[in-house]
């Protein structure tokens, strides 16, 4: 047997992603949040709904990721609880977005892994581009969705079949909850709040925060023509 101080570092890295892997990411009794991440995600698309979220009672957020450390385009990073080698029963799939996307929509692997873990997920909140990794699958097809008005061209170039609305702050069709760029996911995710927890929680969130939420979906400043 090897002495701990004797296996390599490509092992030990083999070593914790298997059991990254392997590990049920959630405790029982919580409302699950699930949380996409990925190389150049933009920070505010995950942090400034996290911050909302996890306000909530009762509630535990988990990342996941094709990796453990995941760096964000504005250069910190963040450490993945489990893997995309699996997927998860999870209430709420968060995908975010972010330059990232841009080459993430080629990747099959993670197209796979985003049909089976929507299939898996009660619910599904995408920020910004992360509506494009939602895109280049067909489960948004026949949905109303939204995304980045500034990205808005591209992503809904990559499938036509969602009902893309061009004007709106965010969207919520089905199981699916689709925002605008960035700080949008912020005010979606007081939405969310509100939607699970009525009203007041939202406002207590928002106070706590010391936010001031667009809580009108249809008060999209960016929206296209």
């Amino acid at each position: 047997m090897l002495a701990a101080s004797a296996i390599t570092p490509a092992v030990q890295a083999k070593t914790s992603s298997q059991s990254l892997a392997a590990e049920t990411p959630f405790s029982a009794g919580k409302y699950r949040i699930l949380a996409l991440v990925f190389d150049d995600y933009e920070t505010l698309d995950l942090h400034g709904p996290v911050e909302m979220l996890g306000h909530m009672p009762n509630t535990e957020i988990k990342l996941v990721g094709a990796k453990e450390i995941i760096k964000s385009y504005q250069g910190p990073r963040v450490v993945a609880d489990c893997l995309t080698t699996d997927t998860y029963d999870c209430d709420l799939l968060l995908i975010p977005g972010g330059l990232g996307t841009r080459s993430l929509i080629n990747d099959l692997q993670l197209r796979q892994w985003l049909v089976e873990q929507v299939n898996r997920s009660q619910s599904v909140f995408t920020i910004c581009t992360g509506t494009a990794l939602l895109a280049m699958t067909s489960v948004l097809n026949n949905r109303k969705a939204t995304t980045n008005k500034m990205a808005y061209e591209w992503v809904t170039s990559l499938n036509a079949n969602p009902k893309w609305q061009p004007k709106a702050r965010w969207v919520f069709d089905g199981k699916f909850l689709t925002s605008s760029g960035v700080s949008a996911g912020t005010d979606a995710a007081l939405f969310w709040v509100k939607h699970l927890h009525g009203e007041a929680e939202a406002k207590r969130i928002q106070t706590l925060t010391e936010y001031q939420w667009n809580d009108d979906p249809n008060n999209d400043p960016y929206a296209v023509s």
